[in-house]
């Protein structure tokens, strides 16, 4: 960080045997090392992973295809580093193929003062803890050198190669260790002890025995370029790894580079830039993109579930493991969220099937492999060390008797469509009906699931299970099945309720499970019922009755609900102790009634297009919709309204709002969906969605491209009360990226 520490990254190429990462230390603060970087400990302080509070610049995927390139850029405080890779399979590598990655290190400005070198560390590390070779690098200047080396089953016998024309030099040290997650610590140690016995900011080239993880530090003048080159199935008498190294490095990776930037940018081009976008947007879009292929992971681990309420297990634990599971998945934010959310990965799909479908239906088939016997998924998937360490304790335990959005079939409603409409070319198309004819099973169980466990007290209502309904400190009980987190539903849960998201939830997933029969010739007992169900959940009297407020044609939830509620101050003794806490009050006693809060909720059967398109009802969702007093911003639709009591308010004394009025990207692409959709079809409103249609898309795009540009980040949401500021988590490239498919004006075929 300038002259004031150390910078560290974080870039792990590839998911899998062999992992990859790189640490950059940035070696002008070595002057000020010994009085400035140390901590209480004595160690310096390094940084292993970005995150917002290292206040980088930017830093992420400007372009990533999700299979074999990608090209990643950082602005570290007076710093750039590059990174790019690529990934092939010859006749002669083994399994897994071979791979390289490029650094490619600067100064954004060069000051008049005597340049330092920069260190950048990188490590290698088997993670089942086979040990690994480390070459002597005593004499290594510039050209190419074997780095290390090891072998195992799965990928045979490897070795890791470096290249570079500029003057490096490499310092090693080698550890024995079961875990990733401290190697922060191992190196801040080493870099200690060994700074006090020589003055130098260098590894000791001091190895353990059978180290399965090693670490290297570079030193380069700047600016510099250095190669790594990773080849698999070396042991086979036709490894041909002169040749093979050459072919990875130097000119001969500049050149593989290239055509593999030009490959990403004309299928960008063909998929989502038909009508030829402005430039910033483009640049934008790629990123966003970019950024969700990129962070596409591999994960493995061990989910915690919670036992049934009154069991308690014989330690006394109250939850369980659930079976060691796999997970290949896009994530919300790999700095920040770095695990699977449910609900978010159907949003994530839509825009990944448009880019390569088989990747798609991969990640849906690790999500459906999660199903226990019951038919349930967690909804939070915190699989291994990477995801653990970001997630708060209280969100660890996942329950049994709670779901989140089923948004998957957000994915799959829209592949049967494209498939009836013979959208993908015959291999495709054969590929896609194989893959619903295996999932069919799982699907229809994960269906039946949320069927009887969310369903309510009364035949055709759901309700979000899993509220916590004696709770003292929230404003509102949070329903974090619901995806929608603090938005405000009825102030009293209880068996009453009816969720009118839910409801839109089952009626989508029950049309996509009548469309994949039909498409695949289904005869089961099922296809009556769930032909029967869809007509039910699409009765638009029916949803009328239990949901609608006819004074403002918002759609509610109903339940157990007063308006009269606060949070206050109490003061109690204990012990001759004053303790003061903030609690709930409730004012009035609490009514059957609908709970009158317009947002995203209200606008479910609007999003699923439900209404009918001569109906006054859609008159008034499009009068909802752009009024500024209610959702209109020039930035996006707010979450919640600015006439509703809890807009913008506290949920506990640490919670700040979240869904109480923030712009969320993922629900203004569906409400921007559906005004296509109505822009589209016959009736008399059909001019007025159009209208709001175009200013919609246009106020969303600019907002992200701009504040994209000013910051260098997409973000989890947008500040509707502070002009569109990015907000929450950076870079967000989860269901934020769906603002490619809004420039591209690409929907879910959901009718």
């Amino acid at each position: 960080m300038g002259k004031e520490g150390a910078s560290v990254m974080v870039f792990t190429c590839f998911p899998g045997v062999v992992l990859i990462s790189f640490l950059l230390l940035d070696t002008t603060v070595a002057n000020f090392w010994h009085d400035v970087a140390w901590n209480k400990n004595g160690q310096y302080h390094l940084r292993h992973v970005c995150q917002d509070s290292d206040e980088l610049s930017t830093y992420g995927w400007v372009e990533h295809n999700g299979r074999d390139y990608g090209h990643q850029v950082l602005r570290d405080h007076g710093f750039h580093i590059e990174t790019s890779f690529l990934k092939q399979k010859g006749e002669d590598s083994g399994f897994g193929g071979d791979w390289a990655v490029r650094i490619d290190t600067g100064k954004e400005v060069s000051g008049n003062a005597e340049e330092s070198p920069m260190h950048l560390f990188f490590y290698v590390a088997d993670e089942s803890g086979q040990s690994l070779t480390m070459n002597s690098q005593e004499s290594y200047r510039h050209g190419t050198t074997l780095l290390a080396s090891g072998s195992r089953v799965d990928v045979g016998t490897w070795q890791l190669h470096l290249h570079s024309h500029d003057s490096v030099e490499v310092h090693t040290a080698g550890y024995k260790s079961p875990h990733m997650h401290n190697l922060t610590e191992l190196v801040q140690a080493t870099l200690a002890v060994n700074a006090r016995r020589t003055g130098l900011i260098q590894l000791p080239d001091i190895k353990e025995s059978y180290s399965n993880i090693l670490v290297y530090q570079i030193s380069v003048e700047l600016p510099a370029k250095v190669d790594l080159a990773f080849f698999s199935g070396v042991d086979s008498e036709s490894s041909r790894i002169p040749e093979r190294v050459t072919s990875l490095t130097g000119k001969q990776l500049t050149r593989q580079l290239r055509e593999r930037q030009k490959a990403f940018e004309e299928k960008y081009d063909r998929l989502f830039d038909k009508q030829k976008i402005e430039k910033e947007e483009k640049v934008a879009g790629k990123a966003a993109i970019g950024n969700l292929l990129g962070g596409i992971g591999y994960f493995y681990g061990q989910s915690k579930i919670a036992v049934p309420k009154g069991l308690t297990l014989k330690n006394g634990e109250k939850s369980i493991s659930y079976w060691p599971a796999e997970l290949y998945t896009a994530v919300p934010s790999r700095s920040f969220f770095p695990r699977g959310f449910l609900w978010d990965e159907g949003f994530h799909q839509l825009l990944i099937w448009r880019w390569d479908v088989d990747i798609c239906m991969d990640i849906i088939g690790h999500w459906l492999d999660l199903l226990n016997i019951d038919g349930w998924i967690p909804r939070e998937q915190i699989l291994g060390a990477e995801a653990l360490s970001k997630v708060p304790e209280e969100f660890v335990v996942q329950y049994p008797s709670n779901g989140n959005p089923p948004t998957l079939f957000l994915v799959l409603r829209d592949l049967s469509r494209a498939l009836y409409s013979k959208e993908f070319s015959n291999e495709e198309a054969e590929r896609i009906s194989t893959f619903l004819e295996r999932a069919y099973a799982r699907l229809d169980a994960w269906f039946q699931w949320f069927n009887t466990t969310q369903s309510g007290k009364h035949e055709g209502t759901f309700y979000w299970h899993g509220r916590d309904n004696s709770t003292k400190r929230e404003l509102n009980p949070k329903t974090l099945t619901s995806g929608l987190d603090d938005y405000p539903r009825a102030s009293h849960p209880n068996d009453e309720e009816r969720h009118v998201d839910l409801r839109c939830w089952m009626l989508l997933a029950s049309n996509c499970m009548h469309s994949i029969q039909q498409m695949l010739g289904i005869k089961h007992s099922s296809v009556k019922a769930y032909t029967l169900m869809s007509k039910q959940l699409s009765e638009f009297d029916v949803l009328n009755k239990m949901h609608l407020d006819e004074k403002s044609g918002a759609y509610f939830d109903f339940g157990f609900h007063t308006e009269k509620v606060r949070l206050r101050w109490h003061e109690s003794r204990e012990n001759e102790v004053v303790k003061r806490e903030f609690l709930r009050e409730t004012l009035e006693q609490p009514q059957l009634r609908l709970v009158p809060h317009i947002g995203y909720v209200s606008l479910f059967p609007f999003m699923m297009s439900i209404i009918p398109a001569e109906s006054w009802v859609l008159e008034k969702q499009l009068d909802l919709i752009s009024n500024r007093s209610i959702l209109w911003t020039d930035y996006g639709l707010r979450s919640l309204s600015k006439i509703s009591t809890m807009y913008m308010k506290y949920n506990t004394e640490h919670d700040p709002p979240y869904w109480r009025g923030a712009i969320w990207i993922n629900m203004n692409y569906m409400i921007l969906s559906s005004l296509h959709h109505y822009s589209q079809v016959d009736g008399p409103y059909k001019e007025r969605a159009g209208e709001l249609y175009e200013e919609l898309r246009s106020n969303l795009i600019r907002n992200i491209v701009r504040n994209y540009h000013e910051t260098g980040f997409l973000w989890e949401n947008y500040d509707q009360k502070n002009k569109g500021k990015g907000k929450g988590a950076r870079p967000f490239t989860g269901w934020s990226s769906l603002v490619v498919l809004i420039m591209a004006e690409s929907y879910p075929n959901l009718r």
